[in-house]
Parts: C-alpha cells; sequence; structure tokens
C-alpha cells in the first residue's frame, strides 16, 4: 500500500473547506483544513506535510505573504496556489516564491489530484536528496564507518575532537573493527586533510624490510640497494603515517621509531644525512601493549610516546544494534549483487546470534558471499558458510557441486574464524591453536578475505 500524502488546505471561506473534506478521499490523503495563514504557521512546526493548498485571498494574512513566511524557514512541502480570483500577476508572484502550481477555482478533482500528486513526488525527491547529501557527508567524513550505537557515538566524537591536533593517536581493537577507517578519517578531518595518508603493515614485514620501509636506504647500503629510495616517512612529510600491528614490530627498529617521532628526525639506511619531517603519527594494535611491556616485548617509553590518545574500537558483538544498518550498507554498495535482494527476519536473527570474531571485516564477507551463493529474492541462513553457526529447524544447505576442493576450503577457512573467536581475535594465539606460522595464517587470512 502506498504511503498517505500529508495535505493541509487553507482558505477563508467555510464552505470551501467543506467541499474539500467531502471530495479529497480519505484513503489517499491525511487531510487538515485551516482558516487562515496563522493556524497553518503554527500546524507546520509541529508536523511535516506534503502539499498545501493555499488561497490568495485571506483577511489576516494573503496567500502570497504565508509562501514568503514559508520561503524564510526552509520548509520542504511543495505548495499550490487555489484561488477563485486569478491574475497573472499574482500567479507570477506565487511562481517566484516557490509555489509548484498555480489553479483557479473551480478545478476539477481529477486535475487537482494529478498536479497534487506530482508536486508531492517532487517533495519526494528533494527530501530523497537531502538525506544522499547528508548520507554522503557522513560517509565522507568518517570513511564508510557505519554505526548509530552508543559505541560508534562516542568513537565518532573522539574523532572530531583529535582530529585537529597532531598528536599521536594509538588504535586498539581486534582485527575488523575499523582501525584503518578511523585512521583515515582522522587524517580526512586532519589540517593534513590535502597531504599524503600513507600505511605500512609491521605484522606483513620482516624486521629489515620494515626498517627499509620506514626510513629508505641510500645507494649502496647494502647489496641490492642499486639506487636510493625515499622511506615511508618521508613521502608521509606533512601528512600521515599510519602503523598497522605496531605490536609485531621488533625492539630495535622500536629504539629507531621512538627517536624518530621525539626528534622528528631519522637516517635512511646507509646515510650520514639527518632528515627533519613533519609526520603525524598514528599506529594501531590487537595486542595488549601494557602486558607487552611488562614483558619486554614491547619498549615502555615507545608506549607513553604513542598512548598520547587512546581509541578503543568495540568489537562487534559489543554492538550488535548496527547489524542490521552495516548489512543495508554493505548491501547497497555491494558490486557482485546484479538483482536488488532483500534480507529474511531469519538470516538477520542468525546475525545478530553470531559472536563474530573477524568483525565488521568477517560481516562484510558473510554478505558478499551470502549476495553471490543466493537464487532466491530472499537471503535466508542457507545462504551462509557451512559451519557459521547452527541454523534453525527447516533449512537446508544448497548442494555443492564445486567438488571437495571447494568444501575444504570453505571447512579450512570456517576452522581459522573459529579459532579467532576463541582468541578473540589475537592473531598469534590463533596461528599457535592452529599450528600454523603467523606469516602463513597472514596469508590464509588474505587468501579468505577474512582481513
Amino acid at each position: 500500500m502506498s504511503k498517505k500524502i500529508n495535505l493541509f488546505v487553507v482558505d477563508d471561506e467555510a464552505g470551501f473547506r467543506e467541499l474539500m473534506v467531502k471530495a479529497i478521499p480519505k484513503t489517499k490523503y491525511n487531510l487538515e483544513v485551516f482558516s487562515n495563514g496563522s493556524e497553518v504557521l503554527k500546524a507546520i512546526e509541529k508536523k511535516e506535510f506534503d502539499v498545501g493548498l493555499i488561497d490568495i485571498k485571506m483577511p489576516d494574512m494573503d496567500g502570497l505573504e504565508l509562501l514568503r513566511k514559508f520561503r524564510t524557514q526552509n520548509i520542504l512541502t511543495e505548495f499550490v496556489v487555489l484561488t477563485g480570483q486569478a491574475s497573472v500577476a499574482t500567479a507570477i508572484e506565487s511562481m517566484k516564491l516557490g509555489c509548484y502550481d498555480y489553479l483557479t477555482k473551480p478545478a476539477r478533482l481529477d486535475e487537482l489530484e494529478a498536479v497534487i500528486q506530482k508536486a508531492y513526488e517532487k517533495k519526494a525527491i528533494k527530501k530523497e536528496n537531502i538525506i544522499l547529501k547528508e548520507e554522503l557527508q557522513i560517509k565522507d567524513k568518517y570513511y564508510e564507518m557505519v554505526g548509530e550505537s552508543s559505541k560508534m557515538g562516542s568513537i565518532f566524537s573522539l574523532i572530531d575532537k583529535v582530529a585537529k591536533t597532531s598528536s599521536p593517536i594509538l588504535l586498539i581493537g581486534e582485527s575488523g573493527t575499523g582501525k584503518e577507517l578511523v585512521a583515515k578519517a582522522i587524517h580526512k578531518n586532519s589540517n593534513r586533510k590535502d597531504r599524503p595518508f600513507i600505511v605500512v603493515d609491521c605484522a606483513s614485514l620482516s624486521e629489515n624490510l620494515l626498517e627499509n620501509e620506514l626510513f629508505g636506504h641510500e645507494k649502496g647500503a647494502f647489496t641490492d640497494a642499486s639506487s636510493m629510495k625515499r622511506g615511508l616517512f618521508e613521502i608521509a612529510n606533512g601528512g600521515t603515517l599510519f602503523i598497522d600491528e605496531i605490536g609485531e614490530m621488533k625492539l630495535t627498529t622500536q629504539a629507531k621509531l621512538l627517536r624518530a617521532i621525539e626528534t622528528h628526525q631519522f637516517r635512511r639506511l646507509g646515510g650520514i644525512k639527518q632528515i627533519r619531517v613533519d609526520v603525524r603519527i598514528i599506529t594501531a594494535t590487537n595486542r595488549n601493549l601494557v602486558e607487552d611491556a611488562k614483558n619486554g616485548n614491547f619498549r615502555k617509553d615507545l608506549y607513553y610516546r604513542l598512548n598520547v590518545v587512546t581509541i578503543n574500537l568495540p568489537p562487534l558483538r559489543e554492538r550488535k544494534e548496527d547489524i542490521s544498518l552495516l548489512v543495508k550498507h554493505f548491501m547497497a554498495n555491494s558490486q557482485v549483487a546484479t538483482t536488488k535482494k532483500k534480507v529474511s527476519q531469519e538470516f538477520m536473527k542468525t546475525l545478530m546470534e553470531y559472536d563474530w570474531p573477524g568483525n565488521v571485516r568477517e560481516l562484510a564477507n558473510v554478505v558478499e558471499r551470502a549476495l553471490i551463493i543466493s537464487v532466491d529474492e530472499y537471503i535466508t541462513p542457507a545462504d551462509l558458510p557451512i559451519d557459521f553457526c547452527r541454523l534453525p529447524a527447516g533449512y537446508s544447505y544448497p548442494s555443492d557441486k564445486m567438488g571437495l576442493s571447494k568444501l575444504l576450503k570453505d571447512f579450512e577457512r570456517d576452522a581459522i574464524i573459529k579459532a579467532l573467536r576463541e582468541c578473540k581475535g589475537n592473531k598469534i594465539e590463533t596461528a599457535k591453536s592452529l599450528r600454523l606460522s603467523r606469516s602463513k595464517l597472514y596469508r590464509k587470512l588474505k587468501e579468505y578475505r577474512i582481513m
């Protein structure tokens, strides 16, 4: 059933108001009638009308004056002038004031309804465009971070507060909670937004490679150094350097990083010249750096330097009220869906009951997989991975026509996700529990798009 149009009529003639109440079908319109402009102005402060029919000649305030007042209030309502005393001058003036159309009494009901419908459609488009514009502004500001929960509200508030400073920021949270998105949002809202935003992942690089990436090298610094290479500190000058998985950095590199942060200077490998830079440092980890510092695996002085402002990102299981919004976001922005799909209540219920060890990243992958697998209009729990969680009675998985290899890959992926959940997102513990090397686990996480 289509939405009823919220319509008002303002006219000082009681007979005309009574005629409109009888003629306008209640199945299509929520109609309210007013005898003068002052009544309308009071009503429109409390309620949003879609379309208003306005008489021109009224004793206390004529229709043109009413339109002028509406124009100053930035109201979305579309207005149609309906008058028995038509003139070219009033028609032109009303159109200048933003009136949608100008009709003379008596108007045929079918003609009037057609104009009201078109005016309503214009108002609906205006409102939709405003909503889209607001969504785009939020999307641009917070880099596609989605959430209406109180915990995400606190994160957005912190981003706004710290963005304009140059202080180091430490982001703490499990894998897949959106630490890089937060870092990008901070950079986007800072005075450095027109300068580089550079990312380096400590977990994916050996100690020597990481140091080389950060500080660069001079020609001849080592056997394969056939030319000078600028490091990421140098490339990020004036902007932001985001160091992900800082807890994986070795102690010797930590010492060089600390000195670079404190002095704003460093030397390329094999170089003697001090290079001065202005770089905002944002770091991220899913490890407990306090415990690592106590155990001697992380420098206390570096921790204190990085920990000027800490932002703790909540895991998805602690903000499940955002899941529905996130699912809508992923479906709306998916590149794989060829037709519009809908989510069944059972599918959403299953998502809400899951613990999400891979957090938002895992949810995005689950939604994308469901869009690919689903063959019906509605996505159901049958479109989830095999070992995702226990399904409601009455659901069965679609037959796997892709052979044993596909089944084994699904099993391996689900085993990694299960281990991640049990280890609360800690990749080192996950690798140990699966008896994998850290490098192999990272390759698997990347292969299965869990991270």
